[in-house]
This record gives C-alpha cells, sequence and structure tokens, in this order.
C-alpha cells in the first residue's frame, strides 16, 4: 500500500477491515512485508487474468486464474483457515507454500507450459 493511502479501519480485535461498512478478514498482521508485496502482486496479477479471460469469454483461462486468486488469497490470510486459529508454524507454512505454488504458476505461464 502507497505511504500517501489510508489504511482501512480494523475492528478493535484486529481480525477485520471495514470498507464502506462492509467487514472483510485482514490480511494476517505477522506477513513479512515483503512477502506480503509479493502476494499481493499475484493476486492483482491473477484478478486482471481473471477479468482478461472472461472478456475473451475463456473458461478455462478464467478456472486458472480464479484458481490464483484463491491461492493467494489464502497465503495472504484472507481466506481458508483464520490465521488466528493458526499457530505460528503453520501460518509461516501456508504463506510458504502459497507463495511458492504461485512462483510456479507464473513460470509456467511465462513459458508457455500447461
Amino acid at each position: 500500500m502507497k505511504a500517501d493511502t489510508p489504511r482501512p479501519a480494523r475492528t478493535p480485535d484486529g481480525r477485520y477491515v471495514v470498507i464502506n461498512g462492509r467487514r472483510w478478514r485482514a490480511t494476517d498482521p505477522d506477513l513479512p512485508e515483503d512477502v506480503a508485496a509479493q502476494l499481493r502482486s499475484h493476486l492483482m496479477t491473477a484478478r486482471r487474468a481473471v477479468a482478461t479471460a472472461r472478456r475473451a469469454e475463456n473458461a478455462e483461462a478464467e478456472r486458472s486464474a480464479r484458481n490464483r486468486v484463491q491461492t493467494a488469497k489464502v497465503a495472504l490470510g484472507e481466506r481458508g483457515t483464520p490465521w488466528w486459529e493458526q499457530s505460528e508454524a503453520e501460518r509461516r507454512a501456508r504463506w510458504r507454500e502459497g507463495l511458492a505454488a504461485l512462483d510456479e504458476d507464473t513460470g509456467e505461464e511465462e513459458t508457455g507450459r500447461r
């Protein structure tokens, strides 16, 4: 997030952010910032891929892109088992595995392997 962009309001327990009156699960606050930035980059790339696939009416590409969105959201702690219910080791494994899967998927996409 840019330095001049205000952070969304959080619930008192810090588990959720509130955007336009709607509550969303917050990103795991223990994620190292460099990892969080990489995961957000993967997430935004995958979201753009969803839009591109929808415009092209390519169901297979859309499904693949949506799977990458899901992987990124889980790795960020925004979906799946709530981060506050996981041990430190489980949280670390969650983001490491998610980032590895997304990095691998990106490499396959760039080289044309599938």
